[in-house]
This record gives structure tokens, sequence and C-alpha cells, in this order.
């Protein structure tokens, strides 16, 4: 029986963590329909911590009863479904995964900090900032060479680190403004104005066990820049 035959798969997010972004804008390119829950991370509901006991998002429950609680796999899940624009050839390059590790290990260490400076005294924020700039640099000297972080087409590095870098560029907008990024700044801009973004980004009401489903993932007329 095929996905469309079946009850939608439930997809467990909160609509400002770059974890679910990236989940979301696999499950909205490849087309595919899901419930869409959308939480407090302050008050996790009951079914999120007994689908996935450490209760992060994005959490994406199949309606097999299969549970996919890490952002990659479930991008991957999407992406195997339905890939028109072959995002998964970057995953098939050496750089494709390691560029999606370092953001998703170092620079994700340093954007925490950088974020929440007043919770990590040790260093001061201008030290979080410059020890995550080495991970735009590298990224505008990509974007510098191509289009995109892994050649001329957009791609799953694309969409898995874009909502990280719009995370950093929010701690201090001015400051993101006039830095020295020009590849990145022009990159960043047009993943964030695409349709598939802003599709992305509608807001949905928190769910409780009694809320009438949201439907998630219908397609936006333009899937990528």
């Amino acid at each position: 029986m095929s996905i469309a035959q079946q009850e939608p798969p439930v997809l467990y997010s909160f609509r400002r963590c770059p974890y679910a972004m990236r989940a979301r804008l696999a499950i909205a390119y490849a087309q595919i329909t899901v419930e869409l829950r959308e939480i407090e991370l302050r008050r996790k509901p009951a079914a999120l911590l007994t689908a996935s006991p450490k209760g992060t998002v994005p959490v994406l429950v199949l309606p097999s009863g299969r549970v996919v609680d890490e952002s990659l796999d479930i991008m991957h899940w999407a992406l195997q479904i339905h890939d028109p624009d072959h995002w998964l050839a970057a995953w098939r390059q050496a750089d494709g995964p390691a560029l999606i590790q370092r953001n998703d290990g170092d620079f994700k260490y340093y954007l925490d900090r950088y974020k929440y400076a007043d919770r990590y005294p040790q260093y001061s924020m201008d030290y979080y900032r410059q020890h995550g700039e080495r991970f735009l640099y590298e990224l505008e000297q990509r974007l510098r060479q191509n289009a995109h972080l892994c050649g001329d087409c957009f791609s799953i590095a694309d969409a898995a680190i874009a909502p990280f870098i719009r995370q950093f560029a929010a701690v201090d907008q001015a400051w993101f403004a006039q830095a020295d990024y020009p590849a990145l700044h022009r990159w960043l801009g047009k993943v964030l104005d695409s349709d598939l973004f802003h599709g992305i980004m509608r807001p949905y009401l928190t769910w409780t066990a009694d809320s009438a489903a949201q439907l998630f993932g219908n397609p936006p007329s333009n899937r990528s820049n």
C-alpha cells in the first residue's frame, strides 16, 4: 500500500528549530504529505515522548509504527521517495556529508554559544562568533566558486545547512549584514526568499491530542533556487 493510500506519516516539529526546518524542506520538496504536529518545547506532548523519549524534534512516525528521530535520516527518507532535482547527488560526493558533519558539529557548538552567550560566560560573544566564522569563511569560499555548496545545483547540503546559517545571521543582524561574506549573503538570501522556504515556514497552531490534523507538504510552485 502506498503512502497516499495510508494515513499520512506524523511529523513532530517546532517551526523555528533548524533541525526541524531541514526535515520540512526535504518533505515539502519531495511532495510528501504528512500530518504536522507543531509542539511547544517547554510542554512536550506525551505522544512525542512515547515515540522518541529523547524529546527532540523533528520526529517522524510512519504508518508502520517505525520512528525516525534524526533530521538527516528524515531528509534521506523523503529524498529516497522522490528526488526530482537530485538533491542526494551531493551526498554521494566525498565532501557533501563531511560539510554537513562540520555544520552539525563544530559550527553548531559555537552557534549555540554565540546565540546564548550569557549561558556560557567562559568566553565573550565575540569569541564564539569568531570561532563560528571559520565555517562561514569556508562556505564563502565554496560559494565564490559555485552557485551552491556542492556545485551548481541546490542539494541536500544547502537544505541541511541553510537553517543554521539563518540562525547565526539572526543573532546580530546588523553585524551579519555588514560582514564580508558577499557570496554567502547572496546564497542565503536566495534560499530564504524561495517559495520552498516560505512554504515550510507557514505558522501552524500548537498541536494537542484533541487537535484536528494539520497536513503539510504540498509542493510550492518553485521547489528550489
